[in-house]
């Protein structure tokens, strides 16, 4: 029997400009793209990590 995976909400809250291109790159890899966009995730240690890499431009809550 599967277990589900965790979800995970990532928001981003700030703009990409004036950033770096690993910043830019990691921010499209996540699927955002603007301010207030907002994508479901599957809580894993590459998305964490992603997470963690951007985590001064995105808000992240979990999904019940």
């Amino acid at each position: 029997m599967a277990t589900t995976a965790k979800k995970i909400k990532i928001t981003q809250t700030r703009s990409v400009i004036d950033e770096k291109i690993r910043m830019k790159k990691t921010i499209k890899a996540l699927g955002l793209g603007r301010p207030n966009y907002t994508v479901v995730h599957n809580d894993t240690p590459q998305i964490r990590g992603m997470i963690t890499t951007v985590r001064h431009l995105v808000r992240v809550e979990d999904v019940t």
